[in-house]
Order: structure tokens, then sequence, then C-alpha cells
């Protein structure tokens, strides 16, 4: 698995109460909305990076 940063995102508050709307729709919490979101977009524009196939002697260190 990837490590994950972490970072401050400002929002106003109707964005907010938007997302925080949309992702329990989706049984999602904010957080893991505005991940697909961003996922989807990445993907969507041709701009998501490559995942490395995971080696042998890797997945061992697991």
């Amino acid at each position: 698995m990837s490590s994950k940063k972490n970072f401050v995102l400002r929002v106003d508050e109707a964005t907010y109460n938007a997302l925080e709307k949309w992702a329990s729709d989706e049984f999602r919490s904010v957080n893991g909305q505005i991940e697909w979101l961003l996922d989807k977009a990445l993907k969507e524009a041709g701009r998501k990076p490559k995942e490395k196939p995971e080696t042998k002697s890797s997945a061992k260190h697991k």
C-alpha cells in the first residue's frame, strides 16, 4: 500500500456542506470523497501516474 501525504485544505462552507452530503449519499467520509474525486479527475485528464507493479521481494516485507 502506498503512503499518504497529509495537507490542509481550506474550502468555503457551502462547498464543504455539498461534499459532506455527497459523501454521505455514497457512504464515504468527506476525505474519502475528495480522494475519489481527485483520483477520477486525474484518470480522466490522463495524468494519473502508473502504479509500479509489486515484486515478490517487496511483497514479503509487508
